[in-house]
Formats: C-alpha cells, sequence, structure tokens
C-alpha cells in the first residue's frame, strides 16, 4: 500500500503551479493559488517544521520591529 503525505502533495502541486507563466492566469488561479497555499500552511503547521518556521519567522518579524523603532 502506498500512503501520500497530503502536504507533500500540496508542496509539489504549489510548486508546479507556481512555475506556469505569470501572464497567463486569470483571476481564477490566482484565488486557487491563495486557497492551495493557505491549505499548504495548515497542513504544515501543526508539524515540527511547521512550528520551527513560525518561530523563525516570528523572529525575524520582531527584529525587524525592533530596528524600526
Amino acid at each position: 500500500m502506498v500512503t501520500i503525505n497530503v502536504a507533500v502533495l500540496l508542496a509539489v502541486v504549489v510548486i508546479w503551479w507556481l512555475r506556469r507563466r505569470t501572464e497567463v492566469r486569470s483571476r481564477f488561479d490566482e484565488k486557487l493559488t491563495v486557497v492551495i497555499d493557505l491549505a499548504l500552511g495548515v497542513l504544515i503547521t501543526p508539524t515540527r517544521a511547521g512550528e520551527g518556521i513560525v518561530n523563525v519567522l516570528g523572529q525575524l518579524a520582531s527584529g525587524v520591529t525592533q530596528t524600526g523603532r
């Protein structure tokens, strides 16, 4: 039996989708890209890697706000 991790599958879809030429995208394509990206984010966030990404982005945002003062 073969199992497919949904997050990995969505990551492949996002990479494939974003490699397309930008000038041929319609509004529907843009909305679909946003929905797929949000779904990927929801699937990745509860994992260890996702928590690490959130921590790094939080530290980066904190550093940017500190330098802006």
